[in-house]
């Protein structure tokens, strides 16, 4: 039994994702914000859509919810602290709940810093995780609602993940993240060999993610951080970039 994970590129640079379980066919798809090319990717692939998880509230990540749900008839699981701003829920969780696809089951993780009530959702048979806004390859989430110490603590649990999950982000930002990690980690060899990788992917149109949690945790500054203060510090140094 294993979890797929499909990017399905909508907007500007948002990704969303297409899951399935490949011993029972069902599928998932993470932040629909976009319903017409996601209609589009599940009608391809056999039209099938069980359920569709939110990680966050932001409009480019549900926008597309309520005509995605009314096409297929499925539903719609999200977190419970923000069940009041996201689309009608069907289920709502928290931290340690397990969302059942298939034979398959999704870890639900808490993830304040970018949002409030922001979550991951993590599949061991993918591995696969569904990162949302909270980490991107090679950089994380804006601190629009929480704080520095909450998004500290939110990527101190993304980063005890096995080192093969699949780190499955919300947005294309790669390049420019790699343009920012450099700055501040020049003489990071494995970040050296990211940001080459990186670069012949979207010479070739190709996206950059998913990536791999071993990579991240060699090459992203944030989840290098030692401690708040020093995330803190390469944070604001980001929305200074």
């Amino acid at each position: 039994m294993t979890i797929s994970a499909q990017s399905v590129p909508i907007l500007k640079d948002n990704y969303a994702w297409l899951l399935k379980d490949s011993e029972t066919g069902a599928t998932a798809i993470v932040d629909p914000a976009d319903a017409k090319p996601i209609i589009a990717a599940i009608e391809a692939q056999g039209g099938r859509l069980d359920m569709i998880l939110l990680t966050h509230h932001h409009a480019d990540h549900t926008a597309g919810v309520d005509e995605v749900r009314a096409h297929f008839n499925c539903k719609v699981v999200g977190a419970a602290a923000d069940a009041h701003r996201l689309p009608k829920l069907d289920v709502a969780v928290k931290e340690g709940d397990m969302v059942p696809l298939g034979n398959a089951k999704g870890q639900v993780i808490d993830t304040p810093g970018h949002t409030r009530g922001q979550i991951n959702f993590f599949f061991p048979e993918g591995p696969v995780l569904l990162s949302g806004d909270t980490l991107f390859s090679l950089g994380c989430g804006r601190l629009i609602e929480g704080t520095a110490g909450e998004m500290f603590e939110s990527l101190r649990k993304l980063a005890a993940l096995p080192g093969d999950t699949k780190v499955c982000c919300g947005h294309e930002y790669t390049e420019s993240n790699a343009k920012f990690a450099l700055t501040v980690d020049p003489d990071n060899a494995a970040l050296k060999v990211r940001v080459a990788e990186v670069q012949k992917q979207r010479a070739a149109g190709k996206p950059s993610v998913p990536s791999l949690m071993s990579d991240e945790c060699a090459a992203n500054p944030f989840l290098l951080a030692k401690d708040v203060a020093s995330l803190a510090d390469v944070r604001g140094k980001k929305d200074r970039f």
